[in-house]
């Protein structure tokens, strides 16, 4: 029966995948790996049943607490850009939501420490990634604008919520050559930004327009 619920049916089936990656390749994602990992992570047990059904349309839907699952494509593109430097093997993510970018992401790199200020939604992403066998993940409740200096310097950072601006904690726990991808901005004006830390400078660099929920401090 499990097996069942991870494979999918009628609109969650492995075809309904393969239209979403090839969707995905017309927009410009190249990454072998990821778009694997795109089709492999079944997206329709990271949403509401009643959602179910629209689980492979790119685009974002909600999930609770004024939370949304990021769109594919997004989820695609900032892991792609993130990989791009070459192999990670320590990487934090702020912003878990339900657990679907973690999900993709956690087997293409080392080890992953997730962040998540809700906690009722980081309860049911550890439980999603319990049940598709990924274990390399290590979760908190926190404050993400603070990021998690105990398994610091990061050679990756992504961020899934939108700061009106870059939180400094988080470029001091990239290490040299790390690169830190972020949405900043307020609602209607964010940019995704990718942040490359060197040994006297950060350089930054603007990768277009993007839409997300804001950061916000503190925990519930």
């Amino acid at each position: 029966m499990a097996d069942l619920r991870l494979a999918g049916i009628g609109m969650t089936s492995a075809r309904t995948r393969d239209r979403l990656v090839q969707r995905l390749r017309e927009q410009g994602i190249q990454s072998l790996e990821v778009l694997e990992r795109i089709r492999n992570v079944p997206r329709h047990i990271f949403v509401d049943e009643a959602l179910a059904s629209r689980a492979y349309e790119d685009t974002a839907l909600p999930i609770g607490f004024g939370q949304t699952i990021s769109q594919p494509y997004i989820v695609a593109r900032m892991t792609a850009t993130l990989l791009e430097s070459g192999p990670l093997h320590n990487v934090l993510e702020i912003g878990t939501g339900c657990g679907y970018q973690s999900a993709v992401l956690a087997p293409l790199v080392g080890k992953l420490y997730s962040m998540e200020r809700i906690e009722p939604l980081l309860r049911r992403a550890k439980a999603h990634l319990r049940e598709l066998g990924i274990r390399n993940v290590r979760f908190r409740h926190g404050d993400g604008s603070r990021g998690w200096k105990t398994h610091a310097p990061y050679d990756g950072i992504l961020v899934a919520a939108a700061p009106l601006t870059v939180p400094d904690a988080l470029l001091e726990q990239l290490k040299v050559g790390g690169r830190l991808l972020v949405p900043v901005g307020p609602e209607g004006r964010q940019e995704l930004m990718r942040y490359t830390r060197r040994e006297l400078r950060v350089e930054r660099e603007s990768l277009g327009p993007v839409a997300f929920v804001p950061l916000l401090s503190g925990v519930g």
